[in-house]
């Protein structure tokens, strides 16, 4: 089977002190970095790409460390001088990718947090849980979201994430319409009937409360989402794109087969 890797853009950094005062070791081999060298490159990025650097920590790669950051995962050379955007992968027995393994993690961590600011859709006989980062625009989520009994005939409980597709803010810095429009509906005392209205088209009448709708994005963007609708499993790997129920379901079982 042919494999292709994408390697994104490099970014050469300034180059960094290398004052040891503690060292960590890179998980899976010798290599030992310098724990104030790992601050340097987290301080650097912030400071010349703007990032918002959550965690930094050694890769698989010896040598490279890995960097979340509020616009997804990275990998930096050791050194600081270099900054890679891109997938990485493990050539064991089996081809796996260390990238989307680390995502998960993020993602299963993540919906942990934001438990409390789903709008859920449970089924009776539930066998399985997803997490779907959703917008109230898109073609495919009203689609996935007129299916919804159909999803949860099959056991499949639906939750549902914020995902503004036009981002949060707009060109003049005011809070974008569909930022708005969901922030009402997570908002709104009934949000499953407001959230199933607004999918067929209803108006969305304006509501402001303290719902983290912004937060919900931010952490989409964080673990690689660029669409909707994003389906997010138990175990944290992301599925792009819509399912239909069929296909959802037996995607679900083979899944948890697979450990």
């Amino acid at each position: 089977m042919s494999k292709k890797f994408l390697l994104a853009a490099a970014f050469g950094l300034l180059s960094l002190t290398h004052n040891v005062v503690a060292y960590a070791e890179l998980a899976n081999n010798s290599v030992m970095l310098p724990v104030t060298q790992l601050q340097v490159v987290k301080a650097k990025l912030s400071q010349t790409l703007g990032f918002n650097v959550a965690s930094i920590k050694p890769s698989p790669m010896a040598g490279v460390v890995e960097v979340l950051t509020d616009q997804g995962l990275f990998y930096a050379s050791a050194d600081g001088n270099f900054l890679l955007h891109g997938k990485m992968y493990g050539l064991g027995e089996n081809v796996s990718n260390l990238t989307e393994e680390s995502l998960a993690q993020v993602r299963v961590n993540g919906m942990v947090k934001f438990s409390d600011a789903m709008i859920v859709y449970p089924a009776k006989n539930e066998k399985h849980v997803v997490t779907v980062f959703t917008d109230i625009t898109c073609g495919y989520c009203r689609k996935m979201h007129e299916q919804m009994s159909a999803y949860n005939d099959k056991g499949i409980t639906v939750r549902y994430l914020a995902y503004p597709r036009a981002g949060v803010k707009d060109q003049t810095g005011s809070y974008s319409q569909g930022f708005k429009d969901l922030r009402s509906i997570w908002c709104h005392e009934d949000p499953q009937s407001a959230l199933t209205k607004a999918k067929s088209g209803s108006s969305v009448a304006a509501r402001i409360c303290d719902m983290p709708i912004e937060d919900e994005f931010d952490f989409g963007r964080q673990v690689g989402v660029s669409g909707t609708p994003a389906i997010i499993l138990a175990n944290g790997m992301m599925v792009p794109g819509y399912q239909d129920p069929s296909k959802l379901f037996t995607l679900l079982e083979t899944s948890q087969q697979g450990g």
